[in-house]
């Protein structure tokens, strides 16, 4: 039994993040992301966890209505008011305090965006900064020191995890076949692209099969040991853009067609959460991600026909997906850990998650997406602030997290405060 701790005090933070270029999907792009910073503190202890906003990806409609800086604005808002019901407040678990927080922080949200219908997962997206420093906190104050203890994982101990690299709308073709050449065996590929700017659907699917065919003509010669068949794999990611299961079979046709299909692991979100096609006749295994937003989400989805289950606890909180996690291993739905383009000390927080998965059928080592080092300007800088800076852990070689025992015996470092971090230096916000 956990034992109570009430936080006395509690504040908040933010810094803009470049990136290299414009980060494409959802038809949209974005040129940074605000990196979020909460601190909570007990007589005894301190806790700090970090976050990354996404309002593109948690709520696509707030991204066009706002604007990139006022939707990031907005989202801040919500990590500052969710901080401020914090402080004062006595709580057991961080599972306890996220669902009494949720509700009054999801109202709050509603108010100043202006959107009634607003996505779940941006009030998630806003809390993870705050769940972290929670977990920290709890880890603390209840002497906590193995990610095993706060988990309903089976156990499982990967020793290798294959980095999943994003390919953007953008990203250059040489590119691709580079990251290959060096030892990626999985890519995470963003379809669903508007090349003409005007939701033209029948332009996005002409774009969609031309993209696949020149990936997969520059990779498919490449061997990897990493993979069953010992050639690259595909991960297919269309953040809801496809509107109809004949238009996305004609995509599959194509690929089928092309000696794509074959390479396909997962099918990422293709249909927007509101449009509830069955998708278990689709010849791939087909993923849930931003609609996963809470354990019910997830229960439907299954009934819905999703074979698989993207883990974000650096999107979602580890909290929520925590408990989707438990149901999903149950019931035979393949997990694994993808991105929100996150900064090296929330990669571990995924790394813990990831390391403890059973491996894809089709690969021969666990698997976890990371792409902030490609997208961010200042990676460098953003790494020296890991407390275990130096570890190879912390570093993708050839295409690879090796996770070493430091690793397991430090928990990836997400229970240690960041090294040279002041956050009294960053902007209060509003």
């Amino acid at each position: 039994m956990a034992s109570k701790f009430r936080i006395c005090k509690a504040s908040c933070c933010y810094e803009k993040e470049p990136l290299k270029t414009a980060f494409g999907f959802k038809g949209s792009a974005l040129t940074c992301l605000w990196q979020t910073v909460v601190r909570l503190e007990t007589d005894n202890n301190i806790g700090i966890g970090l976050g990354v906003q996404s309002v593109l990806w948690s709520d696509a409609t707030v991204f066009h209505a706002l604007g990139e800086e006022e939707g990031n604005r907005a989202m801040f808002k919500l990590t500052k008011y969710a901080v401020s019901l914090c402080e004062g407040m006595e709580i057991e678990t961080p599972f306890e305090a996220i669902d009494t927080l949720f509700p009054m922080v999801y109202s709050y949200a509603k108010d100043i965006t202006g959107c009634e219908n607003l996505r779940t997962t941006f009030v998630l997206n806003a809390l993870v900064p705050l769940d972290f420093a929670l977990w920290q906190l709890w880890s603390r104050e209840n002497g906590k020191t193995n990610f095993d203890e706060i988990s309903l994982f089976d156990g499982k101990r990967q020793s290798k995890l294959a980095n999943i690299p994003l390919i953007t709308y953008n990203t250059p073709i040489e590119t691709v076949k580079d990251m290959a050449r060096n030892g990626t065996a999985l890519f995470k590929i963003k379809i669903g692209s508007d090349p003409l700017k005007n939701n033209d659907l029948d332009a996005m699917l002409s774009w969609d099969k031309n993209r696949l065919l020149e990936i997969h003509n520059a990779v498919k010669d490449i061997k990897t040991p990493y993979t069953k068949t010992g050639g690259v794999l595909y991960y297919l990611d269309a953040n809801g853009r496809y509107d109809t299961k004949e238009r996305l079979k004609a995509l599959l046709d194509f690929a089928e067609e092309n000696g794509i299909l074959e390479r396909i692991v997962l099918l990422e979100e293709p249909f927007d959460e509101q449009n509830k096609i069955n998708v278990g006749d689709l010849p791939v295994t087909v993923a849930a991600d931003e609609s996963a937003h809470s354990l019910e989400d997830v229960k439907e989805r299954f009934e819905l026909g999703y074979k698989a289950l993207t883990l974000k606890p650096i999107a979602k909180t580890l909290s929520v997906t925590i408990n989707m996690a438990d149901y999903a291993r149950k019931h035979g739905m393949v997990c694994f850990c993808a991105d929100l383009t996150v900064n090296p000390i929330m990669v571990s927080w995924n790394q813990c998650v990831a390391a403890r998965l059973h491996t894809l059928p089709q690969m021969n080592i666990g698997v976890m997406e990371s792409n902030g080092e490609q997208n961010y300007i200042n990676w460098e800088n953003m790494h020296k602030l890991h407390p275990f800076y130096n570890e190879s852990f912390t570093k993708c070689e050839n295409g690879i997290f090796n996770l070493n025992n430091i690793f397991y015996a430090k928990n990836g470092g997400i229970f240690e405060l960041p090294r040279h971090f002041d956050i009294l230096t960053l902007k209060e916000g509003e």
